[in-house]
C-alpha cells in the first residue's frame, strides 16, 4: 500500500548498552526497510574515505556551538575533545518528506532526543542475559578488562532506564531482532490518532 502523501515520517531511535549489537541491527534494518539513516554532526576531522553529508556533517567548533545556541541539536556530547550531535533540521526535513528516520545512539542521548522531540519512537535493544553481554564485551578483544567491567556496570544502569522507552527488543538471534524492530516500524506507520487526520483528509480530497 502506498504511503499517503500528507503523512509525516517517524523518527525511530535505537539504543541500548554497549555490546547489544545496535550497529549490526541497524545495518540489517536499513537493507530491507524504507528508512533514512540520521547523520550526526561533528567537529572532528574526516578520516580517510569519509564524506561530508554521507558519514557525518563535518563542521568547525564555532559552527557546532552556533547550532547549540540556535536549538538545532536534538542532543550532543563531548567525546574526547570532539563534539558530536544530532542536527534537528536534517531530521525534520526527512520527516516532512514522509521518510522514516533511523537514529542509532547511546541511552543518554536517546532520552535527550525524546525530550526534544516527544513524538520520537524509542526502541531499547537488550542482550539475552547479563552473562551473554559480558561474553560479547570480552569477545571483542579490543578493550582492557577494566574497560569491559566499566561497560558492564554501565549496562545494568542503562537497562534500569527501560521504562523510559516505547519498545524493547531482545537481540538473541539477529534475524529475529531485526524482524522485531521492523514490526515496530510497520506498527507505528498505522498509529492512531497522530496520523489519522492527514489520512482522512486525503480521502476527503479524493472524494471532492
Amino acid at each position: 500500500m502506498a504511503k499517503h502523501r500528507s503523512q509525516k515520517g517517524t523518527l525511530f531511535v535505537i539504543s541500548g548498552p554497549s555490546g547489544t549489537g545496535k550497529g549490526t541491527v541497524c545495518k540489517e534494518l536499513l537493507k530491507e526497510n524504507d528508512l533514512k539513516l540520521s547523520i550526526s554532526m561533528t567537529t572532528r576531522q574526516p578520516r580517510e574515505g569519509e564524506q561530508n553529508g554521507r558519514d557525518y556533517f563535518f563542521v568547525t567548533r564555532e559552527e557546532f556551538e552556533k547550532n547549540i545556541a540556535e536549538g538545532n541539536l536534538l542532543e550532543y556530547a563531548d567525546v574526547f575533545g570532539n563534539l558530536y550531535g544530532t542536527p534537528k533540521d536534517a531530521v525534520v526535513r526527512q520527516l516532512e518528506r514522509g521518510r522514516n528516520v533511523l537514529l542509532e545512539i547511546d541511552v543518554q542521548g536517546a532520552l535527550k532526543v525524546k525530550e526534544a522531540m516527544n513524538e520520537a519512537v524509542l526502541v531499547f535493544l537488550l542482550p539475552p542475559s547479563m552473562k551473554v553481554l559480558q561474553e560479547r564485551l570480552s569477545g571483542r578483544g579490543t578493550d582492557s578488562e577494566e574497560v569491559i567491567q566499566r561497560r558492564f556496570r554501565e549496562a545494568l544502569n542503562e537497562i534500569r532506564l527501560l521504562g523510559e522507552y516505547d519498545y524493547y527488543v531482545v537481540n538473541d538471534d539477529l534475524e529475529e531482532a531485526v524482524a522485531d524492530v521492523a514490526a515496530v516500524v510497520r506498527a507505528e506507520s498505522r498509529r492512531v490518532p497522530g496520523k489519522v487526520k492527514p489520512i482522512i483528509r486525503d480521502y476527503e480530497e479524493e472524494d471532492n
